[in-house]
Order: C-alpha cells, then sequence, then structure tokens
C-alpha cells in the first residue's frame, strides 16, 4: 500500500468513527458560516436559507472525493464499459434523432456532431443517468468536509445563485457526488460561463433542454481551443526499437517530425503532411496502443482532466462516424468488459445467491464484495475485479 493511500484510508477511518450526531453539528455550524457569506457571494440571505433548510449531510460523496475511475480502473477496464456496442448504436440513433438541431449547433460553434454526441453518451448515456444526488447537498457537504473545500464553497454559491436565477427546477437539481449536471454534467460554475439557451425559451437548462446541453457542450469545446475539421488524433504505429522517452500529451512535436522517425497511422496509411503539433500517447505502455494527439484531444482533456477521458470520447465519436474498434489490443490477457457483460456477471452472481442489489451494469460496492468472495472460493487473488476470465468462469460454473 503506497504512502498517498495509506493517509486517505486513515483519514476515512477516522471520519467512520466520528458519530452521526458529530457530523450534524459540524455541519450545522458550517453552514452558519456559510450563511453569513450568501451575500457577499451575490447570493440573497432568502435563498440561501430556502435551500438549505433541514439540510442534511452526504458523506458518502466524501469517500468518492478520492477514489474516481478515470484515474484507479485499468484503462481496458475503462474503455470496455464506455466505448462498447451499447453506446455506439444508442449514439448513432441520438445523431439521426436530433441532426437539425446538431447540424445548427455545428454551424455556430464548429464543433462536429459525433463529438458533441459522444460528450453526451459518457457523461449521461444520452440523458438515462444524471446521476441521484441532490446538487446542493453534495456541494454543501464537500464545502464543509474533506479537502478542497474552497472551490466546492464557489460551486455550492453558485448553485444557489443558477436556483436564484431560476435556470433550474430545485427538485431536478440531481447530478453526481461532486456537483455535476444535467445531459452534458456541467459544474455550476462552468454553467455559468459557458452554458447557453439554444432552444430559445429564455433560460439556460440542461436538465430540460436537449439542445441546451448540447450546445452547451460544443460552446465548452470551442472556448477550450477546438479546432474545426481537425481530428483529436490517430492511432498509429511505431518503428520497432523507438524510443519513446519523449511520449506525453503535452510533449508536442510537428506531425512531419513523427511522420520523420517512421511513425505511420495503424492502417499503413502516412501521417498528414502537416505541421501541427502531436503528442504521443502510450496509455498502456509501450506495448499497447499508440495515439498521435493533436490539439483538440486537449479540449476534449480539458472537459474531465484525465486522458483516459478523453480517448474514450475522441475514440467513440469515431465509432460513431463508423470507425472500428484500436487495431492494436491491449497488453492484458484478460480484457475488460461490456455493459451488457457486466450486467450479465450481476445476474449469475445473484443465480449464485450473492446479494449485488440491482443489476445495472455498474461494478459498485456490493458487486465488487460479491466478486471478492467468489474470488476467495475460487483461490483467485480478491481484487473485485470484472474482467473477462471471471465472466468464462460464472458462464462454465452456473
Amino acid at each position: 500500500m503506497n504512502c498517498i493511500r495509506a493517509l486517505v484510508l486513515s483519514a476515512l477511518l477516522a471520519a467512520l468513527s466520528t458519530t452521526p450526531a458529530a457530523f450534524a453539528s459540524e455541519f450545522d455550524q458550517c453552514l452558519k458560516s456559510l450563511r453569513g457569506q450568501a451575500g457577499s457571494r451575490g447570493v440573497a440571505t432568502a435563498t440561501f436559507d430556502r435551500h438549505t433548510q433541514a439540510l442534511a449531510p452526504d458523506m458518502g460523496v466524501i469517500e468518492l472525493l478520492d477514489f474516481q475511475p478515470e484515474f484507479r480502473t485499468p484503462i481496458w477496464d475503462y474503455m470496455a464499459g464506455l466505448v462498447d456496442e451499447e453506446r455506439v448504436a444508442d449514439g448513432r440513433a441520438m445523431l439521426a434523432e436530433w441532426s437539425e438541431t446538431l447540424r445548427a449547433i455545428e454551424a455556430r460553434f464548429g464543433v462536429d456532431a459525433e463529438t458533441v454526441v459522444a460528450v453526451w453518451g459518457v457523461e449521461s448515456n444520452y440523458g438515462r443517468s444524471f446521476g441521484r444526488r441532490q446538487v446542493v447537498t453534495s456541494l454543501a457537504t464537500l464545502s464543509c468536509f474533506g479537502r478542497r473545500q474552497d472551490f466546492f464553497r464557489g460551486e455550492f454559491f453558485t448553485t444557489l445563485k443558477i436556483l436564484e436565477e431560476g435556470h433550474v427546477d430545485a427538485d431536478a437539481l440531481v447530478g453526481s457526488w461532486a456537483g455535476a449536471f444535467g445531459h452534458t454534467q456541467f459544474m455550476p460554475s462552468t454553467f455559468m460561463r459557458i452554458a447557453v439557451d439554444f432552444d430559445g425559451d429564455g433560460r439556460r437548462d440542461l436538465l430540460g433542454s436537449v439542445p441546451d446541453a448540447l450546445a452547451s457542450t460544443a460552446n465548452y469545446l470551442k472556448q477550450s481551443g477546438w479546432r474545426t475539421g481537425q481530428p483529436w488524433g490517430h492511432e498509429v504505429q511505431l518503428p520497432r526499437s523507438f524510443d519513446t522517452s519523449q511520449a506525453g500529451r503535452r510533449n508536442k512535436q510537428p506531425l512531419s517530425a513523427w511522420a520523420a522517425r517512421g511513425v505511420q497511422r495503424v492502417d499503413g496509411a502516412p501521417l498528414p503532411a502537416t505541421d501541427a503539433p502531436a503528442g504521443l500517447l502510450l496509455p498502456a505502455g509501450p506495448q499497447g496502443p499508440a495515439f498521435l494527439v493533436l490539439r483538440n484531444f486537449d479540449a476534449l482533456f480539458s472537459y474531465n482532466a484525465a486522458e483516459s477521458y478523453a480517448l474514450a470520447i475522441g475514440h467513440l465519436a469515431d465509432r460513431l462516424r463508423g470507425g472500428g474498434p484500436f487495431a492494436t489490443p491491449w497488453p492484458t490477457d484478460d480484457p475488460g468488459l461490456s455493459r451488457e457483460e457486466r450486467r450479465e456477471v450481476q445476474r449469475l452472481l445473484l443465480a449464485r445467491g450473492y446479494d449485488i442489489g440491482e443489476v445495472d451494469g455498474m461494478i459498485g460496492t456490493n458487486t465488487r464484495r460479491a466478486i471478492a468472495a467468489l474470488q476467495a472460493e475460487l483461490g483467485w487473488e480478491q481484487d473485485g475485479r470484472a474482467g473477462q476470465r471471471l465472466l468464462d468462469t460464472l458462464r462454465q460454473t452456473r
């Protein structure tokens, strides 16, 4: 166990040893302090009182603060769940359904429909999953406990301002543990800076209006430096004994320089004959897929600061255009599972008597606990991971 993880776990154990009454008392004192700041933050005291009356902390968000899937999930698991055939098929259906709106968005903001829809698909599964936590409760809790309290206090007051201005109905304002909400999961401060009223009803509504949400996403990418007509990157093949010491998204060189070193696209085609700056991305090391990523990859990265996230968006957009899976396999003998395969794992665990809760394709705490118990029975390492090896074993032993 590394030192950082040990410190995080120690902090969590200390938090869990605190009584609910102590949490409630500390939370009430914190809210009183925040109430005194409302006016200077541009929020009426009456608005603060209306939305914090009888508010109780949600301590579950504190644990999630330090354990985000983009940074702790193997890349082949992360990509398998986000870019599967189900999400590709659904995305193509959304491209057809919202084609007129998407054409208007592309004309105004210069971001192609496939990229916008890919963000929509990854962030909320095309509007099917906004998150289940009350945004005000999450942000109030994060404002009073854990790290980065100053940041979350800013988001908390901005949320109250959004409600005060009537953009979103308070009862409908649910989202992620960190306070992101809507079809494409904007943080409140991003909403205030970037969101647009694209359907012309006088509100910037990312929960109830698909046009507003998709246009706001395109506006975000435009403001982040999106280059119209340029790809996010290319999957490439490297020459034998290629020196990868200069790999990294930030270590950009002209595409012509990479071509001069023998780098080609995986289909054997030459790289575009331009001097556009590109970085070499090796998300699973030199033995896995390799990518030259351009400025638009950085724009995707800014949406959620994780290279795995930006890669998922770019790849899903390519799949929506008709492209195929990556040509180079991930360097593992136990690949990740699609969401349907994860649901199958859950159904098979239920059939064996494990209480994993809802079959939803999400490998949460209950499912991981059941997998670890099964792994113990099988004499495997008890890491709670759902991969192809586990699925094959469950199928053979049912």
